[in-house]
């Protein structure tokens, strides 16, 4: 690709005479970016549609979930992939498109025009934003929004007596018992799977329809030794009145499947910020363990500058090595920023868990670190 010799000295003095925040070699550098990184998006985000598919196959024929649902359920799933996949195709892409510019040397051409590597990366940062503003935009609304119907989909059709409701929550037949739980989560304890119900109402239904009893339970508890209902209290309809009775803890003889039951369970990540923020603060006022929705709420936050802090790290290496290497070079230097990234975040975030110190300053030490390389290779490569 030639070099254009006349637009960028057009571009600066243009800026210079219009004062403009952003200028013709910004827009030139954005469009490069850009373009790399929604080809790279696409590349990535199809391949994990192919191996979630893939993944759905051996759940065919369990109940009435068959191929079209399985496509159903993963085209619902694509914003919760694409949200997740962002930073990295960001990373990856970025520095594709500034290995296509240093290759063709207009990089140099920028720098000989006065442009230095700070005011060049400001030109990156800023056409990441726009993708990176909509993918917060979309984390909040069309993601969680899709999982939320990708499971339900698929809940329905393996399990024919087991329903998930935005605002009614978990539904569940058993013979002439139904279920409804406002919420749950699954753990594990000693080695062991528990699932928890809360807030759990129980209604035996008669043969005319007529409802035979009505039984509350703060909490349902499932694990090695069966069902157990806990802070009971139950009124059972007779012809002449109702009977209450309550008790702290009782044996729930029920054959129903804590595993179908579980997958209905909303997970956190398939929340919205404010739905999070609101089972915090529930299970702070209830005394619940809430470090799970704590996790997924403050890497939301952290998400944008999660996503510039990578990009901004990984653009030094766009001058000069990448200029005497070929797309290869570009791709294997994309993939080990981005995957030292996510190791790094994963491990801050399991120390987080471990030994219970604030997920702010988790998510907040990789991406400080990431922008400290930053602004060492730029003293090193000072310009």
């Amino acid at each position: 690709m030639a070099v254009p010799a006349r637009w960028p000295a057009a571009a600066c003095a243009e800026g210079r005479r219009m004062r403009l925040p952003i200028r013709l070699h910004d827009l030139y550098i954005g469009r490069v970016v850009l373009a790399s990184v929604l080809l790279t998006w696409a590349v990535l985000v199809g391949l994990d549609v192919v191996l979630a598919l893939s993944g759905q196959l051996g759940d065919l024929g369990k109940g009435s979930y068959d191929f079209p649902t399985a496509l159903a359920v993963v085209a619902y799933s694509v914003p919760r992939r694409a949200y997740t996949i962002f930073p990295y195709a960001a990373v990856i892409g970025s520095l594709l498109g500034l290995g296509q510019l240093a290759g063709t040397s207009e990089l140099t051409a920028l720098r000989a025009l006065g442009l230095s590597r700070r005011r060049l990366s400001i030109s990156v940062a800023a056409a990441l934003v726009l993708l990176t503003g909509l993918m917060v935009v979309t984390g909040e609304t069309l993601a969680p929004w899709g999982q939320r119907q990708a499971d339900q989909l698929k809940l329905a059709a393996k399990n024919n007596n087991v329903a998930m409701a935005r605002y009614s929550g978990l539904w569940a037949r058993e013979g002439d018992t139904f279920l409804n739980a406002i919420d749950g989560q699954e753990r594990v304890e000693g080695g062991q799977r528990v699932l928890e119900l809360r807030d759990v109402r129980l209604y035996e239904v008669g043969e005319e329809g007529e409802v035979r009893s009505l039984t509350r339970a703060g909490l349902v508890v499932h694990d090695a030794n069966g069902w157990q209902l806990r802070d009971v209290r139950r009124v059972a309809f007779t012809g002449a009145g109702a009977v209450e009775e309550t008790a702290e803890e009782q044996k729930w003889d029920s054959e129903l499947d804590a595993n179908a039951l579980a997958a209905g369970v909303t997970r956190p990540r398939n929340l919205s910020a404010s739905d999070l923020q609101a089972s915090i603060e529930y299970r702070r006022r209830n005394g619940l363990d809430a470090r799970d929705y704590e996790d997924t709420y403050w890497s939301r936050w952290f998400y944008p500058l999660n996503v510039l802090a990578l990009c901004l790290a990984a653009v030094p290496f766009a001058f000069g090595s990448l200029r005497s290497g070929g797309m290869g070079k570009r791709l294997f230097l994309g993939i080990v920023f981005a995957l030292g990234f996510m190791l790094l975040q994963m491990q801050f975030g399991r120390l987080a868990g471990a030994f219970r110190f604030d997920y702010r300053i988790a998510y907040a030490l990789p991406p400080v670190l990431m922008l400290a390389t930053s602004w060492f290779l730029f003293r090193r490569k000072s310009g």
